[in-house]
């Protein structure tokens, strides 16, 4: 039984409907407060399991409870948490609230600004694939709370700046990973130092036996302790810790313990990039760390990359059209333009983080031949490219003009690249939407053309 019997939960979106059913499972009565429209199938899941839940505002209902949860994706400068506070309310975070019932001794926590839905689906691919019974969800998919249902030999969970942020007890993680840092979230955070300070408490939380994951170049920011291991594509690290993961140029090295292992080669797998290679080193050195790895080329095969990350959309009049909807911030979208060979023409914007957007202006100038530029940070990325000097962008009001244009000024061999840099929500209503019309149109364009 819960310790408070009265729960509120500020949010309806996947982790608040996971709360909710903690929570009620724990014993609790509980209040399910969302500031917007509540999908119809949250209703329902509400309805079957005896949940109340307010949609369009928040009343006087939540200062009724006696804790309040807050789902993952609440800013801190929320209105509802403010006055929370006024009323002495105790308010918990989803990962205080959810770890200590989620039913596993091997806990992976996967964090970082790129490449960690990449990382925690990968983990729990090998591992399934090693016959061990492995979740893999969190900020990506599947709510943490529903990995509270069942026993589990290990499970995966992709933690954002946003959950870790409220993060205050003991994780619980035997390996915590952050992929890699960069600018993102500002606006939530309020200043890169916070943003990386919620990210490193996936280390400084982490079991204290347990082992950690992290860029050697991120060393300095994040300055751990206990059992690290960093990874780079130098054979000498500039920081020594525990262990090392050596990025060569046909295989992905791991010392240890003064013994030197291969974690894999690079043609074991099909992911292309070398940010994918990293993505899989770090992955295949978090499953070594638990378990004994054979056959590694097997455990990678069928893996494929996510969907609307780097993922081939199609070939329309011999130009490549690839769908990186998911590079939502500054450093995901220069990681794409780098990594994709060729003469690209690329499009971005969106709803802005708060990020400069110099650095990304500067790839562009380095890496594309045309930019088109939508969304209300259009203005703010046109200045950024101008102030370069990069004259050759367009604007466009929608996906369909943006890619009427790309059509226009492409030619056979070249590549169109959808990688933002921004978030969705001034045109859509999440990413993958994005993602999913410029697939959609481009399909059309082919079918229209062969028709």
């Amino acid at each position: 039984m819960p310790e408070t019997k009265n729960i509120v939960i500020i949010g309806a979106g996947v982790s608040g409907q996971g709360l909710a059913l903690l929570a009620r499972s724990l014993g609790a009565n509980v209040l399910v407060s969302e500031q917007k429209n509540i999908t119809d199938e949250a209703k329902a899941l509400f309805s079957q399991n005896n949940i109340a839940y307010e949609e369009n505002g928040h009343s006087q209902r939540v200062f009724e409870g006696d804790e309040i949860l807050i789902s993952s994706g609440i800013p801190p400068q929320s209105e509802i948490l403010h006055e929370a506070a006024k009323h002495n309310i105790k308010m918990t975070g989803e990962l205080d609230y959810v770890l200590p019932h989620i039913k596993t001794h091997n806990l992976i926590c996967v964090t970082g600004s790129n490449g960690k839905s990449t990382v925690t689906s990968l983990i729990g691919h090998i591992l399934n694939k090693a016959g061990l019974k492995a979740g893999a969800g969190g900020n990506l998919g599947t709510a943490s709370a529903r990995f509270t249902q069942e026993d589990f030999d290990a499970v995966v969970l992709e933690l954002s700046s946003f959950q870790l942020a409220r993060a205050k007890n003991n994780l619980r993680s035997i390996v915590s990973i952050i992929t890699n840092l960069a600018p993102d979230h500002i606006d939530w955070h309020g200043s890169y130092e916070n943003y990386v300070e919620a990210k490193s408490r996936v280390l400084s939380l982490r079991d204290p036996e347990g082992w950690g994951i992290i860029q050697d170049r991120d060393s300095d920011m994040l300055n751990p302790s206990g059992k690290i291991i960093t990874l780079s594509w130098n054979e000498k690290p500039e920081h020594e810790f525990t262990g090392h993961i050596f990025m060569s140029d046909s295989k992905a090295l791991l010392t240890l313990n003064n013994q030197t292992q291969t974690l894999f080669n690079y043609d074991d797998t099909d992911l292309i990039g070398s940010h994918n290679l990293e993505n899989v080193a770090m992955s295949l050195c978090a499953v070594k760390l638990i378990h004994e790895v054979h056959d590694v080329k097997n455990l990678l095969s069928g893996f494929k990359p996510l969907p609307h990350r780097c993922e081939d959309a199609g070939t329309f009049k011999g130009v490549h059209y690839i769908d990186d909807s998911k590079g939502t911030n500054v450093a995901a979208t220069i990681t794409a333009m780098t990594c994709i060979k060729g003469r690209k023409v690329i499009i971005l914007g969106g709803q802005g983080k708060g990020e400069d957007y110099t650095p990304l202006a500067e790839a562009v100038k380095s890496e594309c031949e045309s930019a088109i530029l939508i969304g209300e940070e259009a203005n703010k990325i046109q200045n950024a490219l101008e102030s370069t000097g990069y004259k050759n962008f367009h604007r466009a009001a929608s996906m369909e003009e943006a890619l009427d244009i790309a059509e226009s000024i492409t030619t056979p061999g070249m590549v169109v690249l959808l990688s933002p840099a921004c978030t969705s929500w001034d045109m859509y209503k999440s990413y993958k939407a994005r993602g999913e019309h410029f697939c959609r149109i481009i399909r059309d364009k082919i079918n229209n053309n062969n028709s």
